[in-house]
């Protein structure tokens, strides 16, 4: 099974799971201030999902791709839509700043 570890957890997981089905499912909020009430609800469309991951996660699909190609987010930031991620092995998920999590400081703990 698949770890994950996020503010400083690990959790486990199926193969092939959405990350942001997991998280929520274990109380880890993926949202900054209002996007936790105004977000797509896991559609690919509104950004506020944004994380940066490490390990063995599905390829960037073309919603993921569009979505990030746009402001504020920025292609150069190697961010993912945990909405959009599917989880292959064990990965590290870390949250920035920004309503759309597209900021430069690290968010500690949600």
């Amino acid at each position: 099974m698949p770890r994950i570890t996020v503010y400083g957890q690990t959790i486990t997981c199926d193969r092939g799971e959405n990350l942001r089905r997991i998280l929520l499912k274990h109380d880890i909020s993926l949202y900054n201030g209002g996007s936790k009430l105004i977000n797509c609800r896991g559609i690919g469309s509104c950004g506020t999902c944004a994380v940066a991951i490490v390990g063995e996660v599905s390829a960037i699909n073309w919603r993921e791709k569009a979505r990030l190609s746009l402001p504020p987010h920025n292609p150069d930031n190697s961010r993912r839509l945990a909405c959009q991620v599917k989880v292959f092995g064990d990965i590290e998920v870390t949250k920035y700043d920004g309503f759309w999590g597209q900021g430069d400081a690290v968010i500690s703990y949600q």
